[in-house]
């Protein structure tokens, strides 16, 4: 049995769950989100008290949805009640971001702008020209977003520039040295 699936979630007051086949549909105070859950994982709610049980427990692939989809949960709940940050930096001479009605426009280096739509439920805001909040309610779809907008430019291993996580530390290499 998964050690993470055992834990109870207490839930916060604003928070209603409401448990179908199949899924779980959770509300709070910044909005809606619903994760899918497995048949061989049943989601209880007693009170104010989120739980999981396996119904498989002998199953390997069950043990291990049982400590996942509790983990889904938690960060749902999280993410409705509090909401979820993700802060990039833009290293580089000329590399810079700015605000578009609908995504963000990049100066990367390259011979064009590149232009990035931003997903449903994912708000962009900017400090400066070189720092990059990503804000939502689903850690999940931040995440992938954040992946998005890194691949675009990623830090190079001779200088460091780039998009990167903030507080990312990049090994850079030593690069050619002279003979002597």
């Amino acid at each position: 049995m998964s050690r993470i699936g055992k834990r109870a979630i207490d839930l916060p007051d604003n928070v209603e769950v409401a448990v179908k086949t199949g899924r779980v549909v959770l509300t709070g105070a910044k909005g809606v989100l619903e994760v899918l859950t497995s048949s061989d994982i049943q989601v209880n709610v007693d009170g104010r008290r989120l739980s999981l049980l396996n119904l498989m427990p002998d199953q390997k692939v069950s043990r291990a949805k049982h400590g996942l989809y509790r983990a889904l949960l938690f960060n749902a709940i999280k993410g409705i009640n509090e909401g979820y940050v993700i802060n990039l930096e833009i290293v580089g001479v000329g590399y810079r971001v700015a605000l578009q009605e609908n995504g963000l426009l990049f100066s990367l280096g390259y011979s064009h702008q590149i232009s990035f739509e931003a997903p449903s439920g994912v708000a962009f805001q900017l400090e400066g020209q070189n720092k990059i909040k990503i804000i939502g309610i689903d850690k999940q779809l931040l995440g992938q977003t954040a992946a998005k907008i890194r691949e675009l430019r990623s830090p190079d291993s001779y200088k460091g520039k780039g998009i990167r996580f903030a507080g990312e530390v990049i090994n850079t290499k030593q690069g050619k040295s002279v003979k002597k």
